[in-house]
């Protein structure tokens, strides 16, 4: 049976969820009194961060593992639908970044301003941002959340952005104090990496979450055939299919030839294979078709399309 971890996944998202909030505020009003765009913008990648983390609290709360009559396959795809909306803030954020970079070399604005003690802020908010990427990632590893994992890659993205507009605002300071206005183009220019990095990890996110959602081949046919062809009493397997991700819950069909007289024989000779494939997969279901000894099948798996043309 799947371990229902969502109490420890709401307790990181509220932790994460405070943290996110201060970090969004800080950036907000350092970003209004400097004047810098790329602070601005980092301070609406940062207002995704606490949307995600209210969407993962959504997520959570109906992503129960355990079956029931409506969901009687479990509810944990309420989990990928809502990494799949962390990707959608992620590309929000992008357009929204990229657009002000565009509007600010268009039409111009004022100087960018900023102090030591504005860049000493933002380095604090540097280590608030990289504390709650490895403790979210150390939390979503051990409980085997794929919300907080996605969270993680949505804040380790915030953290590169963190690292090259604080980049970009000491090099404007240097600006003020050396008398180089050019350098204030600098806070323009590092907007669009920023971009291409939340872009990337929000495309990252899609990658982790999409397979499993369309269900995907989780385990090849050829492999679980060679398992389950060890167990002595079967003769073959086919027509074997497979979905979910190892690790957080499998989903394993099959028709299984076995060489019974009885049903009791061929029932003991399914709870071996059900047995083995569990101590290698697990957590799993297993669904078996029990077929004969007489019944033969060469095809171990789906044909694909183009063969069942």
């Amino acid at each position: 049976m799947v371990a229902d971890n969502r109490s420890a996944v709401r307790k990181v998202l509220i932790i994460t969820l405070l943290l996110n909030l201060f970090v969004m505020t800080l950036k907000a009003v350092l970003g209004s009194w400097t004047g810098s765009l790329s602070l601005l913008a980092d301070a609406l990648h940062s207002v995704t961060d606490s949307a995600n983390n209210i969407l993962g609290l959504i997520a959570s709360r109906f992503s129960s593992p355990q079956p029931d009559r409506d969901h009687p396959y479990g509810h944990q795809k309420f989990e990928g639908v809502g990494a799949l909306g962390i990707a959608a803030f992620l590309g929000i954020a992008c357009f929204e970044i990229l657009q002000g970079a565009i509007e600010r070399i268009l039409s111009g604005g004022k100087p960018v301003i900023i102090s030591p003690s504005e860049l000493w802020l933002l380095l604090i908010v540097l280590g608030i941002n990289i504390f709650v990427t490895f403790y979210e990632r150390h939390v979503g590893q051990q409980v085997g959340s794929p919300i907080l994992i996605a969270d993680a890659q949505h804040t380790m993205s915030d953290v590169w952005v963190t690292i090259a507009v604080l980049a970009g605002l000491i090099g404007v300071w240097q600006g003020q104090i050396f008398n180089l206005p050019q350098l204030q183009w600098l806070d323009i220019v590092l907007s669009f990496p920023v971009a291409l990095l939340v872009f990337r990890s929000g495309w990252n996110v899609i990658k982790e979450n999409l397979p499993w959602l369309v269900d995907e081949m989780a385990i090849a046919p050829e492999a679980i055939h060679g398992i389950v062809t060890q167990v002595p009493g079967v003769i073959n397997c086919h027509e074997i299919a497979s979905r979910g991700v190892v690790g957080r819950q499998v989903f394993i069909e099959m028709h299984l030839i076995v060489d019974a007289i009885d049903v009791e024989t061929a029932h003991q000779i399914t709870e071996e294979v059900e047995n083995l494939l569990e101590e290698r997969f697990s957590p799993v279901r297993i669904l078996i078709h029990i077929e004969p000894p007489a019944y033969q099948s060469d095809q171990i798996t789906y044909e694909t399309e183009s063969k069942s043309r």
